[in-house]
């Protein structure tokens, strides 16, 4: 799943895993159980997202990094991150 415009990256979420999409490159990482679904994202930081969070009805605030994650999968976070201007929640299927 990739966003239709190059400057975004997307979020979503399937089962116990999370995906963090940008381009031709898909990071998965495990994620609580309860989650049902991002909602929105409120703040793009430059590896660092505050996004709305569905969990069994309720809605939180959560914060997710993704700078440790690409460090642990041995990619550079700044080359990595640098294109990317904004994150946005994309779940394909429902949108279909």
């Amino acid at each position: 799943m990739t966003s239709s415009r190059p400057e975004r990256a997307v979020l979503s979420s399937e089962g116990r895993y999370t995906s963090f999409a940008y381009g031709t490159s898909v990071i998965r990482f495990m994620t609580s159980p309860k989650l049902v679904r991002y909602v929105r994202v409120k703040k793009w930081d430059n590896g660092y997202i505050e996004v709305v969070a569905n969990y069994g009805g309720k809605e939180e605030e959560e914060y997710i990094d993704i700078v440790p994650i690409l460090e642990n999968l041995y990619i550079e976070p700044a080359e990595f991150l640098k294109p990317i201007k904004a994150v946005e929640v994309s779940y394909a299927r429902s949108e279909s």
